[in-house]
């Protein structure tokens, strides 16, 4: 066995490659708190705000097919360093804006770093979890989830204790990013990288078209829970502030739990079967809290579609990965944009359907996408895929 490839060296790459992910959601999580300050010290409208906050989706979708292509060009790797540097060089450009224009420039570059390193450091994944025995996809997505909660207690914490937001924002960007420069070079070289087999280019045919609608399917759901779970737990079943908030925490730490036992379950059961049960469990859970009406088994339907979505993109992010025909920088790009456009489009189409269908159902909609993904769950198998997965 190759130096490179050994056991002791693949292990220092996924802990290397762990701490990515965790400054990488430790790091987001540091900007969003200070939105309502930037918002103040620019005195935006909601509006104008919401307005600015696109400029952020804006530069992921334009860099996530890029870093695709790079991706698939000069390897995981080298694009995961440049994609690191843009995203913490930017993080706290934002918090200093002086100027509307400025701010939205700020969110282009954010965003953009932020979209290329999503699509590099899963592609990373993809490639070391070739050379691993066992599945480890969803114990990255679990790192970045608990960089989320991370940096948001921290940030929380220091906004708590009078630390300015310039201070925190700079120091966040400092930290994280240092987390981040001392586990690059630990990461797979080009020689190992699956970005480098086979052809290069994903045409939005059959299975990338599959597994793209899936994965926008799970975002928009994930999106909807995210920015209506406290508002209907709040509005429509009546229940305090603080009850309210519990909904979203269920739903953020089942979906952690679920990440770390993901891989474990993937191994003893398979992509498919995973899906499909963890599909049905979140469509389940949350059909019987909306039927239900009440305030605990709504905290309970978020949990079980936290616990369900847990491992849906990991799975995903690894099936367009073995796409036969194209490389895995090239799949995980396709699937990536696929699902931020869901979960950009998910709370305005919950908003806008509520108007006529009132929170609950609206909220039913998403019963449905969860449904879809577990009806198809057979998707995540593409055929003649390099690594199985499915039990062997």
């Amino acid at each position: 066995m190759r130096p490179d490839s050994s056991p002791a060296s693949l292990r220092n790459v996924r802990v290397a490659l762990a701490a990515i992910f965790f400054a990488n959601g430790a790091g987001l999580a540091s900007w969003v708190p200070h939105i309502p300050s930037v918002q103040t010290t620019l005195a935006l409208g909601p509006a104008t705000l919401g307005l600015a906050l696109l400029g952020m989706a804006a530069g992921a979708l334009v860099a996530i097919p890029t870093a695709g292509a790079l991706t698939a060009r000069f390897g995981s790797r080298s694009v995961v360093r440049a994609a690191a540097l843009l995203f913490f060089a930017t993080l706290w450009l934002p918090v200093f804006a002086p100027s509307l224009a400025s701010l939205v420039a700020a969110l282009v570059l954010l965003g953009a770093g932020n979209g290329a390193l999503d699509v590099s450091m899963n592609a990373q994944a993809a490639a070391l979890e070739r050379q691993w025995p066992h599945p480890i996809m969803s114990s990255f997505h679990g790192m970045w989830s608990v960089g989320g909660l991370f940096g948001a207690g921290v940030a929380a914490a220091a906004l708590h204790f009078g630390v300015t937001s310039s201070v925190h924002i700079v120091a966040a960007a400092l930290g994280y990013g240092a987390v981040c420069a001392l586990a690059l070079p630990h990461l797979l070289p080009r020689s190992l990288d699956a970005a480098n087999d086979g052809p290069r280019l994903a045409r939005p045919t059959g299975v990338v078209t599959a597994l793209g609608l899936m994965a926008l399917l799970a975002l928009v759901s994930e999106g909807a829970i995210g920015d209506w779970s406290a508002v209907y737990l709040r509005h429509t079943l009546a229940t305090s502030a603080g009850a309210a908030a519990l909904g979203f925490a269920s739903f953020q730490l089942m979906m952690a739990a679920g990440r770390f036992a993901g891989d474990t379950v993937v191994e003893r059961f398979g992509n498919s079967r995973v899906v499909g049960v963890s599909g049905s469990v979140a469509a389940i859970g949350l059909a019987a809290a909306l039927v239900i009406g009440h305030p605990v088994a709504a905290i309970v339907g978020c949990a079980c579609v936290g616990l369900g979505l847990a491992n849906v993109i990991p799975i995903l992010f690894r099936a367009a990965a073995e796409i036969p025909g194209i490389s895995a920088g090239h799949g995980i790009a396709a699937v990536s944009t696929a699902g931020y456009c869901g979960f950009l489009a998910g709370p305005p189409l919950i908003g806008l359907s509520a108007e006529v269908l009132t929170l609950p159902g609206a909220l039913g909609l998403v019963v449905l996408c969860l449904a879809w993904i577990a009806w198809s769950a057979a998707s995540v198998q593409p055929p003649g895929a390099t690594r199985p997965c499915t039990p062997s």
